[in-house]
């Protein structure tokens, strides 16, 4: 059987990714310092607590397994609290990522595939947005982000460490069969405020600018399924398994919805009434940003299976509605193998 690592195993994506995992066959264990994540959320995957700055940790978690390769999903992901508290997030996004990567060096594992994201390319200067568009990176998370993914050229020339880097879009939706959703503290993503306007946790959504150059006037992203997400890991890691090289490939829908389109599909699929409030622009919110994923479609084989807003939303509406406090499934005997820090 091949071992795969999962580090932030426990969190929203990376939870997703180890269902996925176990379910094509793989074993799984999950390096998780659970800060953000949550211990029932890894299932059967064996789970070590600790931190990926713990090099006795590691050093001690490459010598017990013989890993085939890495999935790093442990990053701080909150803009604004980016530019608050910029050392934190060099120090686990890139220094943490370091550490881990001369860990896998050391141990002989050369297989890596990293959580990146769209904010890699900054503003953008055209939409939809490929591969080739500048990396020009506008706060400390994405930047962040783009170092690593730089370091990463640098240990496949002079390591051989291959890695493919999958830069996601907005990130949303819920596990189809109703078992894991988001639950971050503080929740940031709109999908799951709206939700939570609808189910009653929370009195309002908040609309940050409506006079956008869009057609009505609230920025539009592009979300694109956690499942569909995961799937797109499987193939990397699939082709790393199987000899590839290192590859960048975006993940998104290709197409986008503004916050007003959110909101009221939202009120369709629940059938609730959603209050808003209007706020001015928040600084550095670009009006649209949409993925060009032709690359990974043609070099992955991946296509999208819940891409419809709809779909999105009415998954992650079935969690909410599961589990309307947020607090998950109740606690199930989770094998901890040992714990860091």
């Amino acid at each position: 059987m091949v071992d795969i690592l999962v580090v932030g195993g426990a969190g929203y994506i990376g939870s997703h990714m180890v269902k996925l995992l176990r379910k094509s066959g793989y074993r799984v264990v999950v390096l998780d310092n659970l800060s953000g994540g949550f211990r029932d959320a890894v299932h059967d995957a064996d789970l070590v607590i600790g931190s990926i700055a713990d090099q006795g940790l590691l050093s001690s978690l490459f010598a017990k397994y013989r890993f085939s390769a890495v999935m790093h999903f442990a990053s701080y992901i909150q803009v604004g609290e980016s530019v608050k508290e910029p050392g934190k997030y060099y120090a686990n996004n890139l220094a943490g990522t370091l550490t881990l990567l001369d860990a896998m060096r050391h141990a002989a594992v050369s297989r890596f595939i990293f959580s990146s994201t769209a904010a890699v390319y900054g503003t953008p200067e055209y939409v939809p947005m490929d591969e080739r568009h500048p990396k020009l990176p506008i706060n400390p998370y994405g930047r962040s982000k783009w170092m690593v993914e730089q370091a990463l050229e640098d240990y496949d020339a002079a390591y051989g460490l291959k890695s493919i880097c999958l830069r996601y879009f907005n990130a949303a939706g819920a596990d189809p069969g109703g078992g894991l959703g988001e639950r971050h503290n503080p929740e940031t993503h709109l999908i799951p405020l709206v939700l939570q306007a609808a189910s009653g946790r929370r009195d309002v959504v908040s609309i940050f600018g409506t006079d956008y150059d869009t057609p009505d006037g609230t920025c539009i992203r592009d979300y694109i399924h956690v499942a569909d997400l995961c799937d797109a890991h499987l193939l990397a890691l699939q082709r790393l398994l199987n000899g590839g090289e290192s590859a960048r490939f975006n993940l998104g829908n290709g197409y986008g919805f503004s916050v007003k389109e959110v909101i009221e599909t939202a009120r369709q699929v629940t059938g609730r009434a959603i209050a808003v409030c209007y706020e001015p622009r928040r600084a550095g919110d670009p009006p649209r940003l949409v993925a060009d994923s032709r690359l990974a479609r043609e070099e992955l084989g991946w296509h999208t299976q819940r891409a419809g807003l709809e779909i999105i939303v009415a998954d992650a509406w079935e969690w909410e509605q599961k589990y309307p406090w947020g607090d998950g499934p109740p606690a199930l005997t989770v094998p901890t193998l040992f714990t860091g820090i």
